[in-house]
C-alpha cells in the first residue's frame, strides 16, 4: 500500500487588501489566521489553490 505524498503549507501575509478570491482559496486550504501551518494532501487541485496565493504561503515538501 502506497502513502500519500503530504505537503505542508503555512500562511505569512495578510489578506488585508487583496482580492476575495485569493482569501477564500487559504479559507479552502484551512489557513485562516497568520502563522498557521496544515498539512495537506498533495493533489494537483491543492496545488492550483497554492498557486494562486504562493505569495502569502510558503510550501514544504
Amino acid at each position: 500500500m502506497a502513502t500519500k505524498k503530504t505537503i505542508k503549507v503555512t500562511r505569512t501575509g495578510s489578506t488585508i487588501g487583496r482580492p476575495a478570491i485569493q482569501e477564500k482559496n487559504l479559507r479552502g486550504l484551512g489557513l485562516t489566521k497568520t502563522g498557521r501551518t496544515v498539512e495537506l494532501e498533495d493533489t494537483p487541485s491543492i496545488r492550483g489553490m497554492i498557486k494562486k496565493v504562493a505569495h502569502l504561503v510558503r510550501v514544504e515538501e
